[in-house]
């Protein structure tokens, strides 16, 4: 009993926690469906607030959009409306033509000088595609695809008709929206890295006609004020919304442009300067041939950029470029060696691929308008007749055109700016509507009028600057160690 006694403080004291632990777990439990209420309702705030910050960013956001102001244009420009496919193949085809340039017209013309010569000949070409480089974005770009405007009492119209303008000098205006109009599908800047290709390589073939007698200084001036005063105007007058474009002139990718322009600028080059000592009296033989075969395999090869290229988008027209492009180039490499064999009774490395880059020089201002058969034909026509520009008029009139500038891209460029007037069918190219044979000699007249004047004065200009011959003793040693330091070893 006693025992019992002092177990009921401790006993009581148990019954006491267990009620005091029944009902603080019933007002912990009953409280449980107001909780999960609550916490339903601070999620269904929480997602309500959600949805209307949401709306709210969306509401802030469309203003804007619709506020987004639209890129301000030159008069030349357009949006730029990116077609992936045709920046594409204009990316491949600047990478193409430049190809052409270097390494392959600086080896085409490096193999056929003298071996004292070669690294010479060689750096003119890269020397002209850095001056080129620069008075493109500096000013060429917008003089040859920039809208005339308003000056000196004339109006926009017949400022254009002439040249371009100077909106966009060192691409001033461009942007990442832009466009050329003429072609809204191309990034802008693509459009100018394309064309700058061809800017490049056109003063880059004058340099045969002089090659192994200029001075460096006197190339690298000469190639900037031929660039900016003759090259940027004809391209505009052709290419760029110029009067010769407008009155029908069909050049697809560059006969008078390119071949032409810079056949008939070495021809004046190579009466101004005269011959390198000695010509007509010692043999100035190609030193390496291999070399010039390397660069007339890339020549052809960029070229498929350079006529394919000019159709601005992977399509049937540059389809039927390309495949006119091969027929004519070997078509002319053909009839070249049929001639030199029966002249000369062997057909000669240099001659087969003379007569090939003749055919390319044909079909380029056709490529795009002509169909194969008439590729065909201008490629087998340009081989006899660049060969007789090149050997027999040459030899006629005895003035030193040295690796045929004129004799090949002048003489191949005429005939197949010609010749498109007679072959260019609308079956191929809807533009060739109208295509005749005067519209496309009043083209060649003006080209080689201007080409021909503005060359000669430029000369001048370089003769009372740098000069332009270097001395008979830096002649008769070499240009690769008098003027570069450098020279090919021996043996």
């Amino acid at each position: 009993m006693s025992q019992l006694l002092n177990r009921l403080p401790g006993a009581i004291a148990l019954c006491l926690l267990t009620v005091a632990l029944f009902y603080a777990g019933g007002a912990f439990a009953a409280p449980a469906e107001p909780v999960a209420a609550a916490a339903a309702a601070v999620a269904e705030t929480t997602e309500a607030a959600a949805n209307e910050a949401a709306a709210a960013v969306e509401a802030a956001a469309a203003p804007e959009e619709e506020a987004a102001p639209t890129p301000t244009l030159l008069a030349h420009q357009a949006v730029a409306e990116v077609d992936a496919a045709a920046s594409s193949w204009i990316l491949t085809s600047t990478a193409l033509v430049l190809l052409m340039t270097l390494p392959g017209l600086a080896l085409f013309y490096g193999g056929m000088v003298r071996r004292k010569n070669v690294i010479a000949t060689i750096t003119q070409s890269l020397g002209v595609a850095a001056v080129v480089s620069l008075a493109w974005f500096a000013a060429g770009y917008s003089l040859a695809f920039g809208v005339g405007q308003p000056m000196l009492g004339f109006d926009g119209d017949t400022v254009q008709s002439f040249i371009g303008s100077t909106e966009a000098l060192f691409l001033n205006g461009v942007t990442m929206e832009t466009a050329y109009s003429a072609a809204p599908g191309l990034p802008e800047y693509l459009w100018i890295a394309f064309q700058l290709t061809f800017a490049i390589i056109t003063p880059a073939l004058v340099t045969g006609a002089f090659a192994e007698r200029i001075k460096y200084s006197a190339l690298l001036l000469f190639t900037g004020l031929w660039t900016l005063l003759v090259y940027s105007p004809i391209c505009h007058w052709v290419w760029g919304g110029g009067f010769l474009g407008s009155a029908g002139v069909l050049d697809f990718a560059g006969g008078a442009v390119v071949h032409v322009n810079s056949g008939v600028a070495g021809l004046v080059c190579a009466l101004f300067m005269g011959p390198r000592k000695g010509y007509g009296a010692e043999a100035m033989n190609a030193h390496n041939p291999v070399l010039t075969m390397i660069g007339a395999s890339l020549l052809l090869v960029g070229w498929i950029g350079f006529n394919a290229g000019s159709a601005w988008a992977a399509d049937a027209i540059a389809g039927v470029a390309l495949l006119n492009t091969l027929l004519a180039a070997f078509a002319a490499s053909l009839t070249w060696k049929i001639v030199e064999v029966i002249e000369k009774k062997k057909p000669s490395l240099i001659g087969v691929l003379s007569g090939l880059v003749a055919g390319l020089v044909a079909i380029t201002p056709a490529a795009g308008f002509v169909d194969p058969k008439g590729a065909v034909i201008i490629g087998l026509i340009a081989g006899p007749v660049c060969y007789a520009s090149s050997v027999w008029l040459k030899k006629l009139l005895r003035y030193d055109d040295s690796l045929d500038a004129f004799g090949i891209h002048g003489a191949g460029g005429l005939l197949g700016a010609i010749l498109t007037g007679v072959f260019a069918t609308t079956a191929v190219n809807s533009l060739s509507e109208g295509a005749n044979i005067p519209t496309q000699a009043m083209g060649l007249a003006w080209t080689i009028a201007w080409s021909a004047v503005v060359t000669f004065i430029i000369l001048v200009i370089c003769k009372f600057t740098t000069g332009l011959r270097v001395s008979d003793a830096q002649e008769a040693e070499g240009l690769d160690t008098t003027l570069h330091g450098e020279g090919l070893e021996n043996g």
